[in-house]
């Protein structure tokens, strides 16, 4: 009986690591598709907009390229397919569209129209150092919000970062004040965007996987992007006139863009938003080292030494973050402990006072 119980629990072991082996295995599948569309949707959109590439340096159109195909796909994906369900609880108001995610399509519309255009001026191994400055961004603007609570500590590992890529931007071969400027705007409205969707949407409940995100955000970051499009860049269309879109180009590079937002939805759904940003840390790594050896890209050592700083800032900032939400769901684990021994102490107290009543 024994030896049968042991050949079992082995068994059971041997089942539960395989379990997790499987698990491990497709969380480092989910991760491997996501640096891989990510990676394939930047260096696509800088072959796309750099002049000595293809040379289509019109970022506004390439966006707005990329939002209707999104708009079209989600709209075939929750209307025709039901793929996904819109949120119910609270429903999608006219109102509450107008209050909610038009803010934050007007922001999507300008971080993406200002990063892609940054791809004309900068190389791609600068613009990934430039954007280790989010979580500056997104702290800074969390505590102008009052949703982020002031911290020295916090405001230091900010400044470290900072001071990071300002090494790093010093020591860049082909520093662009122009490309700088679009990449920084683009950080901010990014940062922004996020603080919103926290204040605007996740406070009211109200829950979106990347593919309701694009049923409701990209429409209407299509008809913001109009207005800059039609005095930016219609007139230069015009003025070029013979220019034929490659339908290939831009629907495998609109196809990846709508792929990569699948990919977030399957990355965070399956592992968590924390393995996302240190799946981008390697992304942005593997990145630099693409746009030295295959682009070309000129890095420097002070690049690298920089971008070191603040890779480690960003690092530190990662760990802080896990840290307190491993300390938010212990205590909420222990008030769900709490209150199902009182629930338990509350059922035994009555289930006491009813047999005393029976034997009176």
């Amino acid at each position: 009986m024994a030896m049968g119980k042991e050949g079992g629990g082995g068994g059971g072991e041997g089942g539960m690591s395989e379990s997790v082996i499987r698990k491990v295995l497709v969380s480092y599948m989910y991760v491997a598709v996501w640096i891989f569309l990510s990676f394939t949707v930047i260096v696509y959109n800088k072959y796309i907009l750099d002049p000595k590439m293809y040379n289509w340096p019109f970022p506004i159109s390439l966006t707005m390229v990329h939002m209707a195909f999104c708009s079209s796909l989600a709209v075939a994906l929750v209307r025709l397919f039901r793929v996904v369900d819109l949120p119910s609880s609270p429903a999608m108001t006219p109102q509450l569209y107008t209050s909610s995610v038009l803010p934050i399509g007007a922001l999507y519309s300008l971080s993406l129209w200002f990063s892609n255009s940054a791809y004309i001026y900068l190389s791609v191994s600068f613009i990934q150092m430039l954007k280790a400055l989010m979580p500056v961004a997104v702290y800074s603007i969390g505590v102008l919000f009052k949703k982020e609570n002031f911290k020295s500590s916090s405001m230091l590992n900010m400044l470290s970062i900072s001071f990071g890529v300002a090494i790093a931007a010093y020591g860049e071969a082909r520093f662009d004040a122009r490309g700088v400027a679009l990449q920084l705007a683009a950080v901010a409205f990014e940062a922004t965007r996020l603080v919103l969707i926290q204040i605007l949407l996740t406070s009211k409940g109200i829950s979106l996987n990347p593919i309701t995100s694009l049923y409701y955000v990209a429409p209407c970051c299509l008809a913001f992007l109009l207005v800059p499009w039609a005095f930016v860049e219609l007139p230069r269309l015009r003025a070029v006139g013979t220019f034929q879109p490659d339908f290939f180009i831009f629907g495998t590079n609109s196809l990846c863009a709508f792929a990569l937002n699948l990919a977030v939805f399957l990355l965070v759904g399956k592992t968590s938003a924390l393995t996302m940003n240190v799946a981008g840390v390697v992304k942005d790594w593997l990145l630099i080292a693409f746009s030295w050896s295959v682009i070309r890209d000129t890095v420097t050592p002070i690049n690298l030494f920089g971008y070191g700083i603040a890779f480690l800032g960003v690092g530190y900032y990662n760990h802080v973050k896990l840290q307190a939400l491993k300390a938010k769901e212990a205590q909420k684990k222990a008030a769900q402990a709490d209150e199902e021994a009182g629930s338990l102490l509350q059922e035994r107290d009555s289930h006491g006072d009813r047999k005393s009543d029976n034997q009176a």
